[in-house]
């Protein structure tokens, strides 16, 4: 078998490499991965990618064989000296701590108040999107789809209009570290990369974390930071840097994970025309074409798990301390899980993709992902057919589905 390399984030750049996930798929499901020097980002040990549905959805759910807390939960090693800070998130933890704080949370999300912002999403995009198409043209990232879900976001968590730039900023510095355009590597003193996630690189945002709760402590507002600040469970409320971790946890996670669904559903159905003439035909379709475009796009290509302890997956050795990566996006094409599914079909039922996650760490925001994708395509639908105007490119990242730049035109 030929020598695949699904790790180098260039790689996905260029695209989602199909063809070398279905090799992988088909003859190595779980396979060795070196983690070769990237730029300049240091070379690192090396990982297991897990590219079967049934196996990734195995990883997700079995906690005490696959550790989110002992290496976090991306490719690359975080600094020893962050890691004890990176655990205190909700993201990088194990049951029973993981299933304390999640309880703590839960509160925060209730339909009710998510619901409440649906009309507001919904003229949001309207107008983003009918300023566009009365353009003729955009470039969909940045003229609807960058600045939609992080307003929206604000309104959710409280942040002020004033301070909803930085929101942005803040984002882009996570995500985007990887990608030339997008993000902005920082080096220290020797020249060495800086983890865009260490406590020294996230102090403004901590910071300004801890300012909006103490505000939320003395106005409480109908808002998802205020909740948070109250919540309570037998007499256990969250910590201030649980506080913090999870403001952080919403700000890159709530506002990237729509960021990147909104422009891939609407290149899935760009680039495929019947689905899209079907689905402006009949907009009843909608809930199931939106779970559809989850699958074919999953916000998130990869998550990194580390072996607990020594365990066997589809038949390969893993050793006690290796990284395992699971492939999102190489199980929602898993021929064994999905039939054709490489075709958008906004009819499919079921469909169990895993763009939100699996078991314990299954998605805190789903539901307000799902609610903005919905106020926005319903709005979408309205507009004339747009089609595509130039090739879409695509962010430099092996973790975030991302699409920065999408030329559409009407």
């Amino acid at each position: 078998m030929r020598v695949v390399d699904v790790f180098d984030p260039r790689t996905f750049g260029r695209g989602v490499p199909h063809d070398d996930l279905r090799l992988l798929r088909d003859s190595d499901p779980v396979s060795r991965q070196d983690e070769p020097e990237v730029g300049i980002w240091p070379a690192g040990p090396g990982f297991w990618a897990v590219t079967r549905y049934a196996d990734v959805r195995h990883v997700l759910r079995s906690p005490a064989d696959f550790s989110s807390s002992l290496g976090a939960t991306q490719i690359r090693d975080p600094d020893p000296a962050d890691l004890p800070f990176i655990r205190r998130m909700i993201l990088n933890m194990d049951p029973p701590e993981q299933v304390r704080l999640r309880t703590l949370v839960t509160g925060a999300f209730t339909r009710r108040r998510l619901e409440r912002f649906a009309g507001e999403i919904r003229g949001r995009a309207a107008t983003l999107l009918r300023a566009a198409a009365a353009q003729g043209h955009c470039d969909l990232p940045r003229d609807v789809t960058d600045d939609l879900p992080l307003q929206n976001l604000a309104d959710l968590l409280g942040v002020p209009a004033a301070d909803r730039a930085l929101l942005l900023e803040w984002t882009n510095r996570v995500i985007g570290y990887q990608d030339p355009e997008h993000g902005q590597v920082v080096t220290d003193a020797e020249g060495r990369p800086v983890n865009p996630r260490s406590p020294a690189m996230l102090a403004d945002m901590f910071g300004y974390a801890e300012e909006l709760a103490e505000r939320k402590r003395r106005e409480p507002a109908d808002d998802v930071m205020t909740a948070l600040v109250q919540a309570e469970v037998d007499g256990e409320r969250l910590t201030d840097a649980e506080l913090k971790m999870f403001f952080f946890l919403l700000v890159i996670a709530g506002n990237d994970t729509v960021r990147s669904a909104l422009p891939g559903g609407v290149l899935a159905l760009v680039q495929n025309p019947d689905a899209y003439r079907r689905l402006r035909a009949d907009p009843a379709l909608l809930p199931s074409a939106i779970e559809e475009m989850l699958r074919v796009h999953p916000p998130v290509l990869t998550f990194r798990r580390t072996a607990a302890r020594d365990v066997e997956l589809a038949g390969r050795r893993i050793a006690e301390g290796d990284k395992v990566v699971v492939y999102h996006v190489s199980a929602h094409y898993d021929e064994r899980k999905f039939p054709d599914p490489f075709r958008f079909d906004v009819t499919r039922e079921p469909n169990d993709h895993l763009a939100f996650g699996q078991g314990p760490h299954l998605c805190l925001g789903a539901a307000f992902a799902r609610l903005q994708m919905r106020e926005f395509f319903t709005e979408f639908l309205r507009l004339p057919p747009v089609e595509l105007d130039d090739e879409p490119r695509r962010l430099v990242s092996n973790f975030i589905n991302g699409i920065t730049r999408l030329p559409l035109s009407w």
